[in-house]
């Protein structure tokens, strides 16, 4: 090999060598780990006698068993449901936030606005578990400054832990969490848009409400499909907000949601076959629901550039 032929294949082979820790680093705790955890989900233990002394317990192939016993238990999919419920509650109402609060932002009559996006933004800083534990205590009767207040007033105080009124308080720590993120996002497309398509739209005798609504959000489209994609990963892997308010309320359940039960039947049960199976399962369906959404908001996308 030639001292050029070394040059050009030392200059190709750069990226590469730019790549590589990080590809380390997925093989070993991003790929590595799914694979393990799909390898798991078609085995099981098999007991023989009455399980003791060595070799009563073997590890075994299982085959699609422990995937059949994962869609027809009652409890996952009680808790599918239980998170599609609150879904409903937390995607449009954290997404209409974040919308309404950037295109506030970007009016030019806006004061304070750096000082009010940090403010909005701050929540998404703060931990799941931090800020599920201090909205947990604000919902507490006993200890809440508002339930104090309601006492004073007279006015009912409704136990938002308990019943229904418990979609509406995981769904408040998910949208005060998550809708400075948002913003952030669909702001940063707003001032991306050039002020020349502001001022022909002035110029045409737009309002600013018209040019909200036929201006900003059409061209804030991407930034709402990526902000809803992002939405939805998260509302299926609900984890945090449930398990801590659960020490707090018995309406919660150790398998509430289904990474709850997840977790139940790999620590709690020491069923991590089944655990491997369900997680393999809730993997399968966020990919596929993503998928789908980002397939037809493309298509969308195409049909509207064709006109």
């Amino acid at each position: 090999m030639t001292s050029t032929s070394r040059k050009a294949y030392g200059v190709k082979g750069t990226p590469y060598a730019f790549l590589l820790p990080a590809t380390i680093l997925f093989a070993l705790f991003f790929a590595l780990p799914i694979g393990y955890a799909i390898y798991l989900s078609f085995r099981k233990v098999k007991v023989s006698g009455l399980g003791l002394g060595s070799g009563a317990r073997k590890e075994v192939w299982a085959g699609l068993e422990n995937y059949t016993d994962a869609l027809a238990d009652s409890e996952l999919v009680a808790g599918a449901l239980r998170v599609l419920g609150y879904g409903c509650i937390v995607v449009p109402v954290m997404l209409g936030l974040a919308l309404l609060f950037a295109l506030m932002l970007d009016s030019e009559k806006v004061r304070l606005a750096p000082f009010t996006r940090l403010a909005i933004f701050l929540p998404y800083a703060i931990p799941g578990v931090v800020a599920a534990l201090l909205w947990g205590f604000l919902y507490l009767p006993d200890v809440s400054p508002f339930y104090f207040v309601l006492e004073r007033l007279g006015l009912p105080q409704p136990d938002l832990l308990d019943g229904g009124p418990l979609y509406l308080a995981l769904s408040n720590i998910a949208v005060w969490g998550g809708t400075g993120f948002n913003m952030i996002v669909i702001y940063t497309s707003l001032q991306a848009i050039p002020a020349e398509v502001y001022e022909a739209a002035r110029l045409d005798g737009a309002t600013p409400l018209q040019i909200a609504l036929k201006i900003k959000i059409p061209m804030v489209a991407p930034s709402l499909v990526l902000t809803f994609f992002f939405s939805i990963i998260a509302t299926l892997q609900v984890f945090s907000e449930p398990t801590t308010l659960k020490p707090l309320t018995n309406s919660v359940s150790t398998t509430w949601s289904p990474l709850m039960k997840v977790y139940q039947d790999a620590f709690g049960k020491g069923d991590i076959y089944a655990a491997a199976a369900q997680a393999t399962i809730i993997a399968l369906v966020t990919l596929l629901l993503s998928f789908g959404f980002l397939r037809a908001a493309n298509r969308r996308n195409k049909q509207e550039a064709a006109r």
